[in-house]
């Protein structure tokens, strides 16, 4: 089943959608993770390796290879020591997560068109939406609830924001540090420095990739590795976007909080996802115009999220929106309605689906 876009979803939905609407499935609860949208000023069209390519974008849904990865929501000498200090955009200090991080870290300049953020391509070997584009990001460990040096916003304040208890500050900082750990082991990217106010400025090197090997191997926690490192956890450099949870009939569900960050200077994004057959950094608006022409396949927290980003000319902007950003979760219903089976996603109408019973469905839709 497939329109002329590319939205994606699995061919056994249908089924499913009509198994839960006769009360003959049982939801399981969902996992919580978060994923991060990692923005530059200045450049776009330019892949991992920082390679300008626009024509593979092109072809980015036709023949997405490669094997192995794991099923999850989606040169030179490291120094702990070699810092930059990050661009004021407002005042700094401890302050409510409400009200957005407190500075960002730019890379490149500002330029008409907006801000570039950072994509990579499942493979199609994945077992859940292999070959549709996403942002780094995956499950939280439930190691990321143990203490780490923290900088921004209290852990209670991020409860407040996220939606969460006010009292569940330990859930907080694990979804904050899900975030920063998996861009690490996705990107190569680390929100962290060895004080309050400055950041990483190189994490290549022999050195960082074992310590991203070992988290990504479970051998090392997040909260071991900040300690080993001296590092200090940059939670006002993140700004959460948006939240949305799998449906209710996927049995691989996740609740997962979507963040806005800054791709801090001196610091380069790889492909460094087992997951991934490619990575690109793209402008929302073109990213959006690659789904809407079939050629680029997402689902659609994916898609919605770079619509939601296209207005905003610079990181500094979209950092600023995040603030004020509806963090109400969302999540798709499904019900029979005039021999039909009926998917949608409050607030979000362009997913909407009409799918005849007895249709098997198909890898886009």
């Amino acid at each position: 089943m497939s329109t002329t876009n590319g939205q994606w979803y699995p061919p056994e939905w249908p089924e499913r959608i009509r198994l839960l609407s006769a009360g003959e499935l049982t939801p399981v609860t969902p996992r919580r993770a978060a994923t991060v949208l990692l923005l530059r000023d200045g450049q776009d069209g330019r892949d991992g390796d920082g390679v300008y390519a626009p024509e593979r974008l092109e072809s980015a849904a036709q023949g997405a290879g490669g094997d192995g990865g794991t099923d999850e929501a989606t040169g030179g000498t490291g120094d702990t020591g070699k810092t930059r200090e990050t661009e004021k955009s407002g005042e700094t200090g401890e302050r409510g997560a409400s009200a957005g991080p407190a500075e960002s870290v730019r890379d490149g300049r500002e330029a008409p068109g907006g801000p570039a953020v950072y994509m990579l391509r499942r493979r199609a070997s994945m077992a859940f939406a292999g070959g549709a584009y996403a942002y780094p990001g995956g499950s939280v460990d439930p190691r990321d609830e143990r203490m780490v040096a923290w900088a921004g916003p209290s852990r209670a304040q991020w409860a407040q924001r996220l939606g969460l208890d006010a009292s569940d500050a330990t859930q907080a900082q694990a979804i904050v540090c899900a975030a920063v750990r998996e861009t690490f082991e996705e990107a190569g990217v680390l929100l962290a420095g060895p004080t309050p106010h400055t950041v990483v400025a190189d994490t290549t090197g022999d050195d960082w990739e074992a310590d991203r090997a070992a988290l990504v191997g479970r051998d090392l926690s997040f909260a071991e590795f900040l300690d080993r490192r001296g590092l200090v956890l940059r939670s006002d450099l993140l700004g959460c976007w948006a939240r949305w949870i799998t449906p209710e009939f996927e049995p691989r569900r996740y609740d997962t909080w979507f963040f806005v960050a800054a791709l801090p200077r001196g610091q380069r994004t790889r492909n460094a996802s087992t997951e991934a057959d490619r990575t690109v950094w793209i402008r929302p608006g073109e990213a959006a115009d690659g789904y809407d022409r079939g050629e680029l396949l997402m689902m659609p927290p994916t898609i919605a999220t770079l619509r939601q980003l296209r207005p905003y000319g610079s990181v500094g902007e979209a950092l600023a929106a995040a603030a004020d950003r509806d963090l109400t979760p969302v999540l798709a219903q499904a019900r029979l309605e005039n021999g039909e089976l009926v998917l949608s996603w409050p607030g979000h109408e362009e997913f909407t689906k009409h799918i005849p019973t007895g249709t098997t469905g198909g890898s886009s839709a």
